[in-house]
């Protein structure tokens, strides 16, 4: 009988545990979890370049820009060829989403045409060259 005792004491004490994990887990900022994230919304097309929208979130005090490249995937011509930054100072790093439009500039005199169809990778760029979070997306454009 003692060990019965014992054992449902022991249970009880797990159990006990376990939902005080839960609580914590359940009460801590849910910011946390999702910062430094890009999402591709549209790709446009602006004149010669592109226009990107993304959203985005990034953690408070990060040191990193928002790079945007393109590039044109179907089509008998040379390749078109584009780029595109936010700059640290216009980025907003408070763990929320944000948006933000990226305009990305044609590389030469090679441009980006109605109908073409443009693979763009968007991703985070810091001051010691480390690049994170790409995401990619195809289009047409």
């Amino acid at each position: 009988m003692k060990a019965s005792r014992i054992r449902r004491g022991v249970a009880g004490a797990a159990v006990v545990v376990a939902l005080a994990g839960a609580g914590v887990l359940a009460t801590a900022p849910m910011a946390a979890a999702k910062a430094n994230l890009i999402a591709i919304d549209k790709v446009s097309l602006d004149g010669a370049g592109l226009r990107v929208n993304v959203t985005y979130s990034c953690d408070p005090g990060m040191n990193h820009q928002l790079v945007a490249n393109a590039e044109e995937i179907t089509s008998s011509k040379l390749k078109g060829y584009g780029a595109g930054t936010i700059k640290v100072d216009k980025l907003v790093c408070d763990y929320a989403d944000h948006t933000a439009e990226v305009r990305l500039k044609p590389a030469a005199t090679l441009g980006f045409e109605k109908g073409d169809k443009v693979k763009v990778t968007v991703f985070y760029f810091d001051d010691d060259g480390f690049r994170y979070a790409d995401t990619k997306a195809t289009a047409t454009v």
